[in-house]
């Protein structure tokens, strides 16, 4: 269906990418109108940020969110973002100063109110973590000091890069591993909140090491799959332990540009995609992407280039954050951010491109089908790709394979297809309850009739069918059929 330049209840579909769009959700963007429209344009995940809001507005969202999805009969994913452990400086007795560089400024545990020479830091843990050379970064990155001398309750600094800074302002600690948790007391209420809310994944903040992977995960259980935002350097420097105990991860590029040199993020980005790639795990790219239409009605050409090299890159996804949360045209963005991933899918470079990168096959049975599927359709050119998963192991190892035409998931529950919306290529449908599956038969059936619903193909066109026997078991993939339409 074409695009539509329209808003309201009458808004057409967007044409739908392979290429995922997470948006979030936030003051511009929790009326039904404006959720149903941002679905309409290309939205197939939606992200609630626990950093702002009540539980309130959140479950309000979340009814929104689910009643667009019933009437749109397209399953939709819910992101629930933690906010994660918030470093910040005290207060100020005049509400700012202004460091200049090369003096000296003192961080301790005291509450009386700063001044130019100190500051509260109420984190103990960081004065314990730092060392004589260890730099601190203020107000994302606008200020740096440079650690002296370290005390029992305080840090003697001196300044390198100066500038006003203001009550709360953020603190950064790049060079050190802190021995803080990536689960505050407020993450764990929020936490036990969005479970019972029933969201599909929920994204961890600042994750530094596998063990707050594992302890989110025990929380968690199978409630919900579990999203790591890469934004310390230590994470990455944990990057293969991470991502074996995740589900899916994110590029979460506005601290990770804090605390790395900027002219490393690109390069970092790169080496993620291609990790979480590797293992068949989605990953998406965030922070900054259409940043500019916080205010204006189009995007930069940079930033309309930043989202198509994620494309090429081999992202799953792309995300809008204060674009689509606060921005003045929420709707605009998702639309333009659509356009983009629709055009550089179209291009034959970037269709060349993804086959010379296609992964080789790891030696087991699920990714051996996985690798044949994809060589299989290509050689048929079948106009679609049906993978019946139980829980989404299949359409995810094929996936991986980034093959040339769709990938029509099926699966028996809403909470699998949900949260195959965050996976690329994969379009979800949920199977007929009153149509079990036993036989290939069965499959077979099941197959052609979601190519029906989906509206591809013609009849007497080959259907390239995954799925594992015995039907219904979470990582058996070793069953390929093909099928012809009509």
């Amino acid at each position: 269906m074409a695009e539509s330049t329209q808003q309201g209840a009458g808004a057409e579909q967007a044409q739908t990418c392979r290429t995922k769009i997470v948006a979030t959700l936030g003051p511009a963007s929790s009326d039904y109108a404006t959720i149903r429209d941002l679905a309409l344009a290309g939205a197939d995940v939606f992200r609630f940020n626990f950093s702002h809001g009540t539980h309130e507005d959140h479950a309000a969202r979340h009814a929104i969110v689910r009643q667009v999805e019933a009437e749109l009969g397209t399953p939709i994913g819910i992101l629930a973002d933690m906010q994660g452990p918030k470093l910040r400086v005290g207060r100020f007795a005049a509400g700012r100063v202004t460091l200049q560089p090369g003096a000296a400024f003192r961080f301790d545990l005291s509450d009386t109110p700063g001044d130019e020479h100190r500051v509260n830091l109420p984190h103990p843990e960081i004065i314990s973590a730092v060392r004589p050379g260890s730099r601190l970064l203020m107000d994302d990155g606008k200020l740096a000091v440079v650690v002296e001398k370290v005390g029992p309750d305080w840090i003697e600094t001196r300044v390198d890069v100066g500038g006003p800074l203001s009550d709360h302002k953020g603190v950064n600690v790049p060079d050190v591993a802190l021995p803080i948790p990536a689960l505050t007391e407020k993450d764990r209420k929020d936490l036990a909140f969005a479970l019972d809310l029933g969201v599909d994944y929920v994204a961890l903040s600042f994750v530094q090491r596998a063990e707050d992977v594992a302890q989110a995960r025990a929380l968690v259980g199978e409630r919900a799959a579990v999203l790591v935002k890469l934004e310390k350097p230590q994470a990455v420097e944990n990057l293969d332990a991470i991502l074996a105990l995740s589900d899916a991860v994110m590029v979460a590029r506005g601290d990770l540009g804090v605390e790395l040199p900027p002219e490393t993020v690109p390069l970092v980005q790169k080496r993620i995609i291609r990790a979480a790639r590797r293992l068949g795990k989605p990953v998406v790219v965030a922070t900054q992407m259409l940043e500019s239409m916080i205010s204006a009605p189009t995007p930069t050409r940079a930033e309309a280039s930043d989202v198509a090299t994620a494309v090429f890159d081999g992202a799953d996804a792309v995300m809008l954050s204060a674009e689509s949360a606060a921005g003045k045209y929420p709707r605009e963005a998702v639309r333009i951010m659509n356009r983009i991933l629709w055009r550089v899918e179209e291009d034959a470079g970037w269709q060349a491109h993804m086959a010379a990168a296609r992964l080789a096959p790891e030696d087991y049975v699920a990714d051996a089908i996985a690798s044949a599927v994809q060589q299989v359709a290509d050689t048929l050119k079948a106009p679609a790709i049906v993978a019946y998963t139980h829980r989404g192991p299949t359409a995810l190892r094929i996936a991986r394979e980034r093959p040339t035409c769709p990938i029509l998931g099926i699966t028996p529950t809403h909470t699998s297809a949900r949260r195959l919306a965050l996976v690329w290529g994969v379009r979800a449908f949920v199977s007929a309850p009153h149509k079990p599956t036993t036989t290939v038969e069965d499959v077979v059936e099941a197959a052609l009739d979601v190519v029906n619903r989906a509206g591809i193909g013609q009849e007497g066109d080959s259907v390239v069918i995954a799925a594992g026997v015995p039907f219904g078991v979470s990582g058996s993939t070793n069953l390929l059929r093909v099928a012809r339409i009509g």
